[in-house]
């Protein structure tokens, strides 16, 4: 399905076409007629633009896309979603993503009586050509496509030099490896994919295209910079645990696969969602934000979460692929004729897990295990709080070393040594001021300016962004093999990542990919 569009609007070059000049390498096509020739300071031309498609456009999406739309460096020119006006999306707070549509385009009546939760492509082309109609003070704006089908996309807009993937997690490798084959520009949400060998494929897809990427929930790890230091200070001796914890999932999460049929809602195509998964029938239980508590679709909170409080951890002490990963996930019951039973679950991740990951040591680095916890579990509280009557709280990050322990937030925010007399003396030994708490805050608004900056200077011949593919490697076979663990019941996994095989459970293997729907191999 394709709009109106409007070429003039993406700075067409017309004959040869941005995304051919990429593959031909060529760096004329970014300087065909100089910006201080066409605008002032700041002025990009439109032929300098990355020209961005969108595929996916739920909530999530709606979230991130004001900062891309206000870079005077991108144009998002098409939105692909197989939801044409959703009407099941979820939020985390009534209206909320009404609210930020309407200040985004500038109307504060903005779909006035419809109460549904906004998402899909109708609803992507109205923000995008809304924005850009309020950016350029005009009453209307035309120059986004919208598509049903990333394959038809990616086939007829030729000008498209990037995608952002915001779809769920069971298709973003397909989406990613079909415009990498095209020398695409690609940004993917977490995880990078839902299977560890599809992970792998994108990372060598774009490593052997040298093709700029960016993953998303990357960072240079402002946050977990100062607890870091620390370590290598020797302020707890020998780093030897690392404890993580969310209070993830806020998703409704099932224990039984749904046995009801309802209709496919009109507007949304079932059978393009699955995309590379088998056929089932549909239920809403499935689709938006609740896919990620599904083995099939999603990779549950440690991959929702864990990517973000973890990617600079793995940058940092260069973890490679885990040795060995085991969980204990928590598990629900119920009643069958007056008999109680506890259900055998391998499709939905649990309601709450432990994930323990052992990781070898490395250069003047000795072994590390990295525990994970979510759905309300916590690590024990350490003695040194205990002594002070102190708790732990919601999430947090704790790093044990054989001579103390540093205690932080999610992502190692506002790190200190506990107790506190400790941190006291670390401080005054440093002659450092205190100064706690100027690491609390949020966790994603403030990344975003960051973020966007990172991917659109990679993306414009600038060096490779900190969140590039190619460093993606072993934090996407320790989340994917967690999910498996779970998956098992909590068995415990060994990896051999050089031969990308399960040594163990030779069963277990068969996660490591899908059962693919005719058509969708990779």
């Amino acid at each position: 399905m394709k709009s109106d569009d409007a070429a003039s609007a993406r700075g067409g070059a017309g004959g040869l076409s941005r995304r051919r000049a990429i593959q031909a390498g060529s760096a004329a096509a970014f300087a065909i007629v100089p910006r201080h020739v066409l605008g002032g300071a700041g002025y990009v031309a439109p032929n300098e633009k990355i020209t961005l498609a969108c595929v996916g456009f739920g909530t999530q999406a709606i979230r991130e896309i004001g900062g891309i739309l206000a870079s005077p460096d991108v144009q998002v020119v098409s939105v692909c979603d197989v939801e044409k006006d959703g009407a099941h999306y979820l939020e985390w707070g009534k209206g909320q993503l009404r609210g930020e549509i309407r200040k985004l385009i500038g109307n504060p009546r903005w779909r006035e009586g419809d109460d549904r939760v906004p998402g899909g492509r109708d609803v992507g082309r109205e923000v995008v050509e809304g924005y850009y109609a309020k950016q350029r003070g005009k009453d209307a704006f035309k120059g986004c496509s919208t598509y049903a089908d990333f394959r038809e996309l990616l086939d007829r807009e030729k000008d498209v030099t990037a995608v952002k993937v915001m779809t769920p997690d069971h298709t973003h490798a397909a989406i990613s490896l079909a415009a990498l084959k095209r020398g695409l520009n690609v940004i993917v949400h977490k995880p990078l994919a839902n299977r560890v060998l599809e992970a792998r494929a994108v990372i060598e897809a774009a490593r052997q295209n040298r093709i700029a990427t960016h993953f998303m929930p990357a960072s240079e790890g402002a946050y977990q910079r100062r607890a870091l230091e620390m370590i290598r200070d020797g302020a707890i001796g020998t780093l030897r645990e690392i404890h993580n914890w969310s209070m993830r999932p806020m998703w409704p999460q099932f224990d039984a696969v749904p046995a009801d049929r309802p209709p496919v809602p009109e507007g949304f195509d079932w059978t393009l969602w699955l995309g590379p998964s088998r056929d089932r029938p549909y239920h809403p239980a499935y689709t938006h934000t609740t896919f990620r508590g599904w083995y099939e679709f999603g990779a549950g909170s440690i991959a929702d979460m864990g990517h973000y409080s973890l990617w600079p951890i793995f940058q940092a002490l260069e973890l490679d692929a885990p040795e060995s990963v085991e969980s204990t996930p928590s598990h629900v019951s119920t009643s069958v004729d007056g008999i109680c039973r506890r259900i055998k679950n391998d499709y939905s991740f649990p309601a709450a897990c432990t994930v323990r990951m052992r990781f070898a040591a490395k250069g003047d680095r000795g072994p590390i295990d990295l525990h994970w916890y979510d759905g309300g579990i916590k690590p024990p509280v350490p003695d040194e709080l205990m002594a002070e009557d102190r708790e732990l709280a919601e999430e947090g990050m704790l790093f044990v070393g054989d001579r103390g322990k540093v205690l932080g937030g999610f992502r190692a925010e506002d790190p200190r040594l506990i107790p506190e007399p400790r941190m006291r003396a670390y401080l005054n030994e440093k002659g450092r001021p205190d100064d706690a708490g100027r690491g609390r805050g949020g966790r994603q608004g403030g990344d975003a300016a960051a973020r966007n900056a990172a991917w659109i200077d990679a993306f414009k011949g600038g060096p490779a962004s900190y969140g590039d593919f190619t460093l993606a490697g072993p934090i996407s076979d320790a989340m994917n093999l967690a999910a498996i663990s779970l998956r098992l019941g909590g068995r415990r996994v060994h990896w051999d990542p050089k031969a990308a095989r399960i040594t163990n459970i030779a069963e277990a293997n068969r996660y490591l990919s899908r059962d693919y729907r005719p058509g969708w191999e990779l």
